[in-house]
């Protein structure tokens, strides 16, 4: 089973060393120790932590579709040429960054500060781990 350090945690979760602690003491999460006998939480009881803790702001756009990886955040840039258009998005932590037609940016009204819904529906996903399988 992997664990995590408190800074470890911290730094997935987003959140300070103190917070992690705090959680802690107050029981949301439950420590252990390590063999160098530095406290620890548990990998899957980290990640149900973090599944429960997640922000998820409501999709505005109240439509239903199969992509299920929704991400809601604000548009931070646009770089347009005559055809076509990089657009990022930051959705919490993560930055996201699709291309599309410069007609799809003016006909969505696409420019910093506007809210919009980056759709991900993608037939493969990479996923890796620092150091292979733990």
């Amino acid at each position: 089973m992997p664990h995590f350090r408190f800074s470890e945690a911290a730094s997935l979760l987003g959140v300070s060393d103190d917070t992690v602690r705090r959680w802690v003491r107050s029981g949301q999460l439950t420590a252990g120790v390590d063999a160098a006998g530095r406290k620890v939480v548990d990998g899957a009881e980290l990640a149900a932590f973090a599944r429960e803790q997640a922000a998820r702001p409501e999709d505005p756009s109240a439509v239903g579709r199969s992509a299920r990886n929704r991400f809601v955040g604000l548009v931070t840039e646009v770089v347009t040429d005559k055809v076509m258009a990089q657009v990022e998005l930051q959705c919490g932590p993560h930055r996201v960054v699709s291309l599309m037609s410069t007609e799809a940016v003016r006909e969505l009204g696409l420019r910093p500060g506007v809210l919009a819904v980056a759709v991900v529906k993608a037939t493969t996903v990479v996923v890796e781990t620092p150091g292979g399988a733990q």
